[in-house]
């Protein structure tokens, strides 16, 4: 939980809050998000989202689609001495990522944002806030 903002250095690499991983672990896998940001899993948790997806099946095009994007852009991430990722350019590029990032702890994941990215979905997000709230039964 939490959301903490940080820059990517020029060799494309990202602190992880040290809040954030602990549940994390030593490995995890980033991917292409929703809402063009990045998904960071715990290999458990990735590994529980892959048999979700697989439960899909081929025979759908939007299922293929989803699954060849969400895939595609899987990596396998391990932090080094200093607590840091190297994003791979290609992710960078998908969320918008060029140097202010916005790292939020979200459930089972964490998303990676570029921070213009954040403010403006968090702006427009707030403004429907309790609105999805009463949706949702909150």
């Amino acid at each position: 939980m939490g959301e903490f903002q940080h820059a990517i250095d020029a060799k494309g690499r990202l602190i992880i809050p040290a809040k954030l991983r602990e549940g994390l672990g030593e490995r995890f896998i980033a991917t292409k998000g929703l809402d063009r940001c990045l998904f960071v899993f715990p290999l458990a948790e990735f590994e529980a989202v892959s048999q979700k997806l697989r439960g899909l099946g081929m025979s759908s095009s939007a299922a293929r689609a989803f699954n060849r994007l969400f895939f595609s852009g899987a990596t396998e991430c391990e932090l080094d001495p200093q607590g840091r990722i190297l994003l791979p350019a290609n992710l960078r590029e998908y969320a918008g990522i060029q140097k202010d990032c916005v790292i939020v702890g979200v459930e089972n994941r964490v998303e990676i944002w570029a921070a213009e990215r954040w403010a403006e979905y968090s702006e427009e997000a707030g403004e429907l806030y309790t609105e999805i709230a009463e949706k949702l039964g909150f």
